[in-house]
């Protein structure tokens, strides 16, 4: 297996297909999960749901074919999104009076639907999300990370005034790096989207973004102050308690399944996937060592931990197959399972069991009759530790020092010469369009985000015109 020295996007490729995660559709830029890549996604689902329900926003689902029209009552949002807009153009043998898109996103279906629902200021706020399949006609894709069809969670809120509306928009944000953070492991960067970045027909767009371990940024979740724009285009009004008709203010925001490939490149190894314990599909592979064949006791005692540890809601798979204990230990640890439990005719005999975690190397006796207290301890610790070690990547990776564009380049070329990440860097930035893009064209390197007051050291001069600086940004080369 090539190593993420080597070629990380090719180490990234066979890790996700050596570990049995997904396969390639006969539809270009597709994908199959694959069970074990299906249920990390249902983890990942059931914590986000959790949390959006405690919140009051209610699950609903709605069409996937959009009427081409709706598009059009939002210039910015078509505009935005027509170069990746799959149509169906044709049905039961007949040519469609209207072509009908598939869903890039349903602000439009659903702000259709709220200008029928929200008459009153009684019918406010309305919370709903909805778990869906979307479509974007991607030209370069990766999988999980980028495909023309995805699967993901979009929330959509209306409210009565505009304050409401922002702290709905940056509460959403909070909620998304809660879950990263606490669930997947991964440390992520928070702040608002530069204009040019922002979701087409928001007024304002605001991010969690990853860094994984090539130092390249992930944009692991987005959530969009609409204000009116959306209310005003599919006529979303309500009855206010004044006896006015006004206008709604609407927020959007959603998360995807990149998710499972950033926690991938975030925490993968040269022997393949590291999985935090809290979405492993498997958290505990029970293995039978030694001459276990000769002494059936072994594997009935296998079978009665796995039971407990069943009944402890842990996730568990006995591996009891005729493959030497090598190859299961590669196997296993390949696939990412987070603990390894190995068991044979001494451990029998002297009421223990070895415990082996699959981000270090070193393995640990523990008695049986404290399997499952030690199995929770360890799984808790474990996630804690891929969090620890990837925010330190985080931190050694960052780059304040960098003040002029040419600085960049020599910064970016010493890196490379060395086979060493560029990472990430705080730069200052004029506000203007054209130094944006002229540190992208000479760099490769976008805007991730303006991060929040107080976040960072502003930075007093543009990296590019060396004019006083309106924002200080991140920016890095992205995927």
């Amino acid at each position: 297996m090539i190593t993420r020295q080597e070629d990380f996007s090719k180490w990234y490729l066979d890790t996700i297909q050596q570990a049995d995660l997904m396969d390639y559709s006969p539809v270009r830029g597709s994908m199959i999960f694959k069970p074990d890549g299906y249920e990390m996604w249902e983890h990942i689902q059931t914590a986000f749901d959790k949390r959006f329900k405690e919140e009051g926003v209610r699950n609903a689902y709605f069409p996937m074919l959009i009427p081409e029209h709706f598009f059009a009552k939002e210039a910015d949002h078509i505009e935005g999104f027509s170069p990746e807009l799959p149509f169906v153009t044709e049905a039961g043998g007949e040519k469609l009076e209207e072509k009908l898109a598939l869903r890039p996103t349903s602000e439009t279906m659903i702000g259709d639907a709220y200008s029928r629902w929200i008459q009153s200021y009684r019918d406010l706020p309305l919370m709903l999300n909805q778990w869906a399949n979307v479509f974007r006609w991607e030209k370069r894709t990766l999988p999980f990370l980028r495909t023309s069809e995805f699967l993901w969670q979009e929330g959509h809120t209306a409210h009565a005034d505009a304050e409401e509306a922002k702290e709905r928009t940056m509460r959403m944000l909070e909620i998304y790096k809660e879950v990263v953070e606490d669930v997947l492991a991964v440390p992520v960067f928070s702040g608002e989207k530069t204009p040019s970045e922002r979701f087409a027909g928001a007024e304002n767009t605001y991010s969690i973004e990853a860094m994984v371990q090539d130092g390249r940024a992930i944009q692991a979740g987005t959530s969009h102050f609409m204000g009116t724009r959306f209310a005003e285009a599919f006529d979303i009004t309500y009855l206010n308690q004044d006896n006015e008709h006004v206008y709604a203010y609407t927020t959007s925001w959603g998360v995807s399944t990149r998710l499972i490939g950033t926690l991938i490149m975030m925490h993968g190894d040269d022997q393949g996937l590291i999985i935090p314990p809290a979405v492993a599909p498997r958290q505990v592979v029970l293995m039978p060592v030694g001459p276990w064949k000769k002494n059936p006791e072994i594997l009935e005692k296998l079978k009665e931990l796995q039971h407990q540890l069943h009944e402890a809601g842990i996730r568990t798979v006995l591996d009891d197959s005729d493959q030497s204990p090598g190859f299961k230990f590669n196997e296993w640890e390949m696939r990412g399972v987070p603990l390894r439990i190995e068991f044979g005719p001494r451990d029998l005999e002297n009421g223990t069991v070895v415990l082996k975690a699959r981000d270090v190397e070193d393995k640990h006796f523990v008695e049986i009759d404290q399997l499952v207290s030690a199995v929770e301890e360890e799984l808790n610790a474990m996630q804690a530790r891929l969090f620890e070690r990837a925010k330190k990547m985080n931190e050694q990776h960052v780059y304040t020092n960098i003040d002029t564009l040419d600085e960049l380049k020599e910064h970016i070329e010493e890196k490379r010469a060395a086979g060493e990440r560029a990472g990430w860097v705080l730069a200052g930035w004029d506000g203007t369009e054209e130094s944006e893009a002229k540190i992208q064209e000479e760099t490769g390197f976008t805007t991730r985000h303006i991060p929040f007051e107080g976040m960072v050291e502003p930075k007093e001069k543009c990296i590019v015109t060396g004019k006083p600086a309106k924002y200080t940004v991140w920016i890095a080369r992205a995927y």
